[in-house]
């Protein structure tokens, strides 16, 4: 985007358009920049877990409610499956959450890229924040000595 283009809007999907969304379908474009802000922000890895969630919460739902037996053995599957659906979906956390950038009209690897962008942001002002406080611990130390 050009300096002098206008930002879009960032529009948040209503709860049952974001359901969809959670489930891997795009969303129109008017949310292009709140995918784009869903999949960067400090908070991206918590909300890939979350959607996570709620793509595993069908196929547990149907195996305790569908599956016949002892419902202790029906929910050691379906605590298998959530814990082996997790430990896939993270591994693939970065490859997942770049197909939805670029389902939402980006470039592929635009997600890390502001999120590289946010870190070294994030990095400069803790930085400059670490040396204001030694500066002024060196001015107390200072003049702790010169009392």
């Amino acid at each position: 985007m050009q300096p002098d283009q206008e930002v879009p809007p960032r529009v948040r999907p209503g709860p049952l358009r974001w359901i969809a969304y959670a489930m891997g379908a795009g969303l129109p474009e008017r949310h292009r920049t709140w995918v784009l802000y869903d999949t960067t922000t400090r908070t991206w890895v918590w909300r890939h877990v979350v959607r996570t969630f709620v793509q595993l919460a069908v196929p547990i739902a149907l195996v305790l409610l569908l599956v016949p037996g002892a419902f202790w053995i029906r929910a050691m599957a379906a605590l298998g499956g959530l814990i082996l659906g997790m430990a896939f979906s993270l591994a693939y956390m970065t490859e997942a959450v770049e197909n939805r950038v670029k389902k939402a009209g980006y470039a592929p690897g635009s997600a890390q890229a502001v999120r590289d962008l946010a870190g070294r942001e994030r990095e400069a002002l803790d930085s400059e924040r670490r040396r204001a406080a030694a500066a002024k611990r060196a001015v107390r130390y200072r003049d702790r000595r010169n009392r």
